[in-house]
């Protein structure tokens, strides 16, 4: 008698015993099973992990690359201490840079620790998902338990004829390939929740760089600063050759009198052009000035006529000096136009608001200036930040009035 072959039928006990070794599906049809029992996760989803892993990596790598060099700077400062405002110049623009680097520092430690937040989120649904797709199996292997390769094997054998052996032949094929998707499934999710361990790490660690790199900018900012109050002091103190030392003195204030008269009159020049155009200019109404900063410790230095500590000559102090602490908001003392906001070696970052009627306001030293030329403020607004850039050696606010290219007392205008 000829022997009859199929592939299909020669199949049926392999994919018997195969479906014994692989993890048993209950009874129900693998069509039927809900999707939400499947995981999501694939290999797309595990590149995108490590890719997130290796950039995560990089970042913190560039994190020690962004640190300033101090020595560096301190360098090429060195070579400028015989030109005190280019020494002054390059100093502030140091601690500007420095200043810069630390808010950028900021900005990505918030946007670390935002990422770590979601990163866990990520590693709870993925043990999640893991803790499911291990009681899938489990409860595979109870059923593989109870359902004894005789049963199994008789499933086939009981078959009413050829047609309906190989349907259920077809049945333990899908069985199959379920099975071989739900374990490659299993290890995509362990791998996942490997990987999100490690991103988690790497993240924590890139966050306790940013912390640390923001620390030695910090430190490193303070030290130039130190060294900036040193040097200006002993400049001030070195006075070997005091009929020097006072023209030198005379002519710094003699240029911050000419930087601002230029602005009064290229400003003078200007509002002829819109007076000329349309009829309308500012003007002064005489209400009171606010107090332009937010909070001082003291007035360190008043307006008017003073003998100088270290020249021990008369000067006079065009302004009110008031010592606040780093940061401190600086007001707009009232309504006006910005027609400066600039920097200069002798007034640091300074701003310059023309409030109509020849009167100006002047604040200088600021450490961040929030206002560019040509901006319209109002009374109270903030306008800057106090700092100790320019010719200054602690932080403070100097504050000046000019009414028709004279200075006035700011006491004329704001109360203490």
């Amino acid at each position: 008698m000829k022997r009859v072959t199929c592939k299909k039928c020669g199949r049926l006990f392999a994919l018997a015993m195969a479906v014994l070794l692989m993890i048993q599906w209950p009874a129900a049809a693998p069509e039927k099973v809900s999707a939400a029992t499947m995981s999501s996760i694939t290999s797309e989803s595990i590149r995108d992990k490590e890719q997130q892993i290796k950039e995560a990596q990089k970042e913190q790598k560039e994190l020690q690359n962004s640190l300033s060099d101090l020595k560096k700077i301190k360098k090429s400062l060195e070579s400028k201490k015989k030109d005190l405002k280019k020494y002054i110049a390059e100093l502030d623009a140091s601690l500007e840079e420095i200043e810069k680097n630390i808010a950028t520092l900021k900005v990505k430690i918030e946007e670390k620790e935002a990422d770590i937040v979601q990163t866990e989120a990520e590693l709870q649904e993925a043990l999640t998902n893991e803790n499911n797709q291990k009681d899938l199996m489990y409860s595979s292997i109870k059923m593989l338990y109870e359902q004894n390769e005789a049963s199994l094997i008789a499933m086939l054998m009981t078959a009413e004829g050829f047609g309906d052996m190989l349907n259920r032949a077809d049945y333990a094929e899908k069985v199959l390939t379920y099975e071989q998707r739900m374990f490659e499934d299993y290890k995509n999710v362990r791998a996942y929740v490997e990987l999100c361990k490690q991103q988690l790490e790497t993240e924590k660690a890139s966050l306790d760089e940013a912390k640390a790199v923001v620390e030695q900018e910090q430190s490193a900012m303070e030290e130039l600063i130190e060294q900036k109050n040193r040097d200006l002091t002993a400049y001030e103190n070195d006075i070997s050759d005091q009929a020097k030392a006072i023209r030198e003195y005379e002519a710094e204030i003699q240029a911050q009198k000419e930087e601002i008269e230029a602005l009064e009159a290229l400003i003078a020049e200007e509002k002829k052009k819109i007076l000329a155009a349309n009829g309308v200019i500012l003007t002064y109404d005489g209400g009171a000035f606010k107090m332009p900063l937010a909070y001082y410790t003291r007035i360190s230095d008043d307006y008017g006529w003073r003998t100088h500590p270290i020249l021990h000559t008369k000067q006079f102090h065009n302004g009110v000096d008031f010592a606040s602490p780093k940061g401190t908001a600086i007001y707009a003392a009232y309504d006006g136009v910005v027609v400066a906001a600039a920097y200069s070696s002798t007034m640091g970052k300074y701003i310059m608001i023309d409030h109509g009627s020849g009167l100006y306001t002047i604040y200088m030293h600021a450490s961040q200036l929030y206002v560019a030329k040509d901006d319209i403020v109002v009374r109270g607004e903030t306008i800057a930040a106090v700092g100790s850039t320019g010719r200054s050696t602690g932080n403070h606010l100097h504050f000046s009035v000019r009414l028709n290219g004279e200075y006035q007392s700011p006491w004329n205008y704001v109360k203490k």
